[in-house]
């Protein structure tokens, strides 16, 4: 099988998968333990601490652990919030991941008062009216940095600039940057940051949550004294060894993201000059190097990719997490895109286990594939 579709999961490193397998097999106690063997698994999960915090460029301290990058989400979200009464305006964008609109949605119903801010056709956020809203009555400012879907990278160092000088906390969802992009959480001055393992070839299951210090967050998982209570209830040890192991690598290996986006824009300029009414949303913005979203005039999403999946190439029609329905994805409502380009709109997510005979491959089972449906498809 040829996968791309990075930005729904990654391939578990080798190096993640040896260092989970011991953990499991040799030191699988609980870190909370007083014995030897407890304090053998708190070491590790301790070192891996490290090495996440090594890859956002934070202090260890600032950094603690969750079972998954929306529960990161919905911590950060609720717990500067609740700190943060009685201000009851949360900003946000129309384009989030589903771990951060649906939030939004809830607290929406809950009294908190939620302002989106749009997006233009190539997929930037409106700096203007975010800068308009954003002042010291807000409760939350809450923006992914790079778009799931689209790529598209934003300049959350402007952004962040301007949350300090309004003193508004500002919440980024870094679970698309961490690993293909370089991240400094400390030196951006966010306040939260929050990311998931498997995104950048560590196991599902884990995520983690940095918080700068001095920040107040009220902690949402109560139950016991774990991540110094930030997050109660035992830590999934081997995960978490996993997800360190993980950010190493892709610390060590974050050059060859240069040779990923060459292959990424090889394969989009090949697919614009060999398929007629093709066109690469975001195609003029700052985007992530491995990322490319793809509609095909016309056609239905799901059909290419059934199609696709049977000449084995995976790739999806925008977020994982929405994965089933007909309508297309939010993002490309609120970018506008022609709804001929929406519905057939590919997401082809690489990663740098990709290889040119791979896209090579895609590119020749993809045309056959787009010519027949559009002979045998209605317009």
């Amino acid at each position: 099988m040829i996968y791309l579709d990075s930005n729904a999961t990654t391939r578990p490193a080798p190096e993640v998968v040896r260092a989970m397998a011991d953990m499991l097999e040799n030191d699988w106690a609980n870190p909370s333990s007083a014995h030897r063997l407890g304090q053998r698994a708190r070491a590790k999960l301790d070192h891996a601490r490290e090495q996440v915090a090594a890859v956002v460029h934070c202090a260890a301290s600032e950094l603690f652990f969750t079972g998954c990058g929306t529960e990161a989400i919905n911590t950060a979200i609720r717990g500067l919030v609740a700190a943060r009464q009685p201000r009851k305006r949360i900003v946000t964008s129309q384009v989030e991941h589903s771990a951060v609109r649906e939030l939004c949605q809830q607290l929406a119903r809950d009294g908190y008062e939620v302002i989106e801010i749009g997006v233009n056709q190539a997929g930037e956020i409106d700096l203007t009216h975010l800068f308009d809203i954003v002042d010291d009555q807000c409760a939350l400012l809450t923006l992914m940095w790079a778009n799931n879907e689209t790529g598209v990278i934003w300049p959350v160092e402007e952004i962040a600039q301007h949350c300090k000088l309004h003193k508004v906390p500002l919440h980024l969802d870094a679970t698309q940057a961490v690993g293909k992009i370089p991240v400094d959480v400390a030196a951006l001055g966010v306040d939260a940051a929050s990311f998931a393992g498997h995104k950048f070839h560590g196991p599902k299951g884990v995520g983690a949550l940095y918080t700068r210090r001095g920040v107040r967050l009220r902690p949402w998982l109560i139950g016991g004294p774990q991540e110094r209570g930030r997050r109660g209830g035992t830590e999934n040890t081997s995960g978490i060894v996993g997800m360190g192991a993980a950010a190493e690598v892709a610390m060590n290996t974050l050059d060859q993201m240069t040779r990923v986006k060459t292959l990424r824009d090889q394969f989009e300029e090949r697919l614009l000059k060999e398929i007629p009414e093709t066109a690469v949303n975001s195609a003029t913005t700052l985007r992530l190097p491995n990322t490319s979203n793809v509609g095909f005039a016309a056609l239905s999403a799901e059909a290419i990719l059934l199609s696709l999946s049977e000449k084995g190439v995976c790739a999806s029609a925008g977020a994982a997490c929405s994965s089933g329905s007909l309508e297309p994805s939010h993002v490309l409502k609120a970018m506008h895109v022609d709804h001929r380009y929406a519905h057939g709109a590919i997401r082809f997510s690489l990663s740098r286990y990709t290889t040119q005979a791979e896209i090579d491959q895609t590119i020749s089972v993809l045309g056959p594939i787009i010519a027949k449906l559009r002979s045998v498809m209605p317009v």
